[in-house]
């Protein structure tokens, strides 16, 4: 491993990477790629009203030709370069990951890099169930849902996909297999499925899962973000808390996302993200690789810094981790949500990778 950590110019040293696979993904999420003009501006208030026609007009996307999209050699070959740059967690996103040929061999080859301490998938779930044991043997030991609602309807009307029970089954599947902990997101949108806070938390606790409830950012395809549907953290705990006795769970990790508590008398744990309200920028140690090649400082970044020349023009090893050093070093102090001169990012979550 390199000796000199990977470090940005306020002190903070990198070890997570998030690395995207694909930008294409089969649901359509209401807060990231929303399938119709409607379903973009379901939770905008104040939204005229439409024609029929116009609010069910289709949303065209578009995603990257293939040939711009990183192949699984040039993957593995920049996971073993961030790894010898200290990189310890990787996880492989997208749009859905598990859309991605070659999935299970990639996991294979990058579960084998020496110095890798953790490696995790985020999924939607919906094809995970028919994949698990290929993906199990191929070396992934953790894996992460995204489950924004118990409700059939309601998932339905969130992801644009009747897709719950594959996500429900996928879940069981993944704690059958022993991929502890298994995790599952929930994004949380006032007026959409904050009223199921608490069933949520009930799931983690009885299926003995980690629950993670996220705040909705600003990362739609449409820009239909507002405030005014961010339901805080202090108060999706405060909704928990009139239920449930929770446990405060002490980290030594400064550079956690999420806050922690646990059932004291049953299984399963909850986390809230909550970085609208309570940022957690200053020990943010992050970095995330877009499925064509660029490379990320923060979700919010403006700037993309594209590693597909120095991979394909012949660019060395060497080479490559200076331009990636370079780029760290620019990693900026903090987001700007909530302020007077934030920008939202071009590309949606689909397209950054989650």
């Amino acid at each position: 491993m390199n000796a000199q950590p990977l470090v940005d110019s306020h002190g903070r040293v990198m070890r997570d990477l998030r690395v995207s696979v694909t930008d294409r993904c089969n649901f359509r999420c209401l807060y990231c790629l929303p399938e119709t003009e409607e379903a973009a501006n379901f939770y905008r208030a104040g939204f005229p009203p439409e024609s029929a026609e116009e609010k069910a007009r289709p949303i065209v996307l578009q995603w990257k030709p293939r040939s711009q999209i990183l192949s699984l050699e040039e993957i593995e070959r920049l996971a073993r370069i961030f790894v010898g740059l200290g990189i310890e967690k990787l996880r492989l996103t997208g749009g859905e990951p598990l859309l991605r040929r070659g999935i299970e061999s990639l996991i294979g080859r990058i579960s084998a890099i020496e110095g890798l301490r953790d490696l995790a998938l985020t999924t939607n779930g919906f094809s995970f169930s028919a994949r698990a044991e290929s993906l199990r043997q191929a070396g992934l030991p953790r894996i992460t849902f995204s489950l924004d609602s118990l409700d059939r309807k309601n998932f339905e009307k969130l992801t644009g996909r009747d897709g719950l029970d594959d996500a429900l089954t996928g879940i069981e599947t993944a704690r059958r297999l022993g991929m502890t902990p298994v995790k599952v997101n929930a994004v949380i949108i006032r007026g959409l499925n904050d009223h199921e806070i608490a069933d949520l938390g009930a799931f983690a606790r009885e299926r003995d899962v980690s629950m993670r409830f996220i705040e909705f950012m600003p990362l739609d395809s449409k820009r239909a973000w507002q405030r005014e549907h961010v339901v805080p953290g202090k108060e999706i705990l405060e909704r928990l808390q009139t239920r449930f006795e929770l446990t405060p769970v002490n980290s030594t990790n400064r550079s956690e996302t999420a806050r922690r508590w646990r059932f004291p008398d049953g299984d399963g744990e909850i986390g809230i993200i909550a970085p609208v309200t309570e940022p957690f920028c200053g020990h943010c140690n992050r970095l995330r690789l877009t499925a064509d090649g660029h490379l990320r400082t923060c979700l919010f970044s403006l700037k993309e810094h594209d590693l597909k020349p120095a991979l394909r023009d012949g660019g060395s090893d060497a080479e490559i981790e200076r331009q990636i050093r370079a780029v760290v070093q620019g990693k900026e102090a903090r987001h700007h949500i909530g302020e007077s001169d934030f920008q939202q990012p071009e590309r949606s979550m689909s397209c950054i990778g989650g």
